[in-house]
């Protein structure tokens, strides 16, 4: 097991589409998945009864997937018939995951390091599939049938932010860690989390001197990971001084647990558009962050800032509005509104492996999404040849800010 490899959380997995029996099976308490020979790979040849299992249901419109701890059987129903050949079969429980489930949605079925297992439905179609299946390699989907990837092949397979990013949607614990770097901060920030500026700042002086202005598509996923694994080791100790002084009422640990939560999501957005912010400016980029166009709306950037967008005799082919997210969802329709002089919007995600669907409708919507070079390959070929990278952006933001004079 190799730190920062695939295979730090899941030793083997197998995937296939549902078939109308799969998803059937639990309406006609059969409760079983079919076609499984290939498994024997994954669970092996001995009889393993209730196998402690997470069962996880995704779509793109829930904004929390579906979880139940329930339990998987394997065995071989042949087994006391010595003069007939093995016939194995995979057992589950009634829970919500597979009550939701339906023919065509994806079913991975993972072994954790400690011998539990994951049984993750992605609904078929969605953008959480297509992550899912970029994530684990997962290609081989014409026949059938499971196809089984081991432990080697996942061992080369290196994580980088966007694949924390789908892990943590499985509720996998992602152990980042950057323990030099702890008293430091500790000292630093006397023992609390600091502002989102403040820290973003800090990952960026950690990193010495590298060249942000040569490569900006490396440079905002650099940033990124940097951060998030600073993060990640100051909240580990932060949370653990908290459990150890205790709680009184079981309603401060619950809220508690929810501002952790909420902190994670809010500051992964605050720190793209930190970096951001940076790097436009180390590259002379003009422009204004969260300024006011209409109304109370406040794109994330404005180029080449609110003085020339609210300057009537200032050519609107040359202001550009950008949306900076760090995951779309279905939250990129916010940025449509936000500038109504600029037509045409931009956006920047780290989000991988969104349909052609939503990027078709982003396409009709007049939203350019924007994503760093690195993370075009989980694209189709056909969406790549659409798609800008943040060096793409960079240019066409200073040759408009060229013909603007600037």
């Amino acid at each position: 097991m190799k730190s920062g490899y695939l295979s730090q959380y899941f030793k083997q997995i197998a995937w296939k589409h549902l078939s109308a029996v799969d998803a059937e099976a639990h309406r006609s308490h059969q409760h079983e998945f079919g076609g499984v020979g290939k498994l024997k790979a994954v669970l092996g040849t001995e009889d393993r009864p209730n196998i402690p299992t997470a069962f996880i249901y995704l779509n793109d419109d829930d904004p929390e997937p579906l979880q139940e701890t329930r339990y998987l059987s394997w065995y071989d129903t042949r087994r006391s018939q010595d003069h007939r050949g093995p016939e194995y079969r995979l057992y589950f429980p009634d829970n919500i995951v597979t009550d939701n489930a339906a023919e065509g949605d994806l079913l991975i079925i993972g072994v954790r390091p400690d011998e539990t297992l994951m049984a993750i439905i992605a609904e078929a179609g969605s953008t959480v599939e297509n992550q899912l299946l970029w994530l684990f390699g997962a290609n081989d989907l014409m026949h059938p049938g499971y196809s089984v990837k081991g432990e080697l092949e996942a061992d080369q397979t290196r994580l980088e932010f966007a694949a924390y990013y789908i892990l943590e949607q499985l509720g996998v614990e992602v152990e980042q860690e950057a323990p030099s770097y702890l008293d430091d901060m500790l000292s630093r920030f006397n023992g609390k989390f600091p502002g989102t500026r403040d820290f973003s700042a800090y990952a960026r002086h950690s990193l010495g001197e590298i060249d942000l202005k040569g490569d900006p598509d490396r440079a905002v996923i650099v940033l990124m990971e940097r951060e998030e694994i600073l993060f990640r080791t100051l909240e580990r100790h932060l949370i653990a001084e908290r459990l150890q002084a205790g709680f009184a009422e079981i309603d401060d640990f619950l809220q508690f647990s929810l501002s952790v939560q909420n902190r994670r999501k809010s500051r992964a957005g605050s720190a793209l558009e930190n970096h951001l912010e940076h790097l436009f400016g180390l590259l002379d980029i003009r422009g204004d962050r969260t300024a006011v166009t209409e109304g109370k709306a406040k794109p994330d950037f404005l180029f080449p800032g609110a003085k020339a967008y609210h300057d009537p005799r200032f050519p609107s082919e040359l202001l550009t509005m950008l949306g900076a997210k760090s995951t779309c969802k279905d939250r990129w329709r916010q940025v449509l509104a936000e500038a109504e002089r600029i037509p045409d919007k931009h956006l920047l995600t780290l989000e991988p492996s969104i349909t052609t669907s939503q990027t078709d409708e982003m396409q009709q919507r007049r939203l350019q999404l924007v994503v760093p070079r690195g993370l075009h390959e989980s694209y189709t070929v056909p969406q790549r040849s659409w798609l800008m990278s943040v060096s793409d952006l960079v240019a066409m933001l200073l040759e408009r800010q060229g013909a603007a004079g600037f």
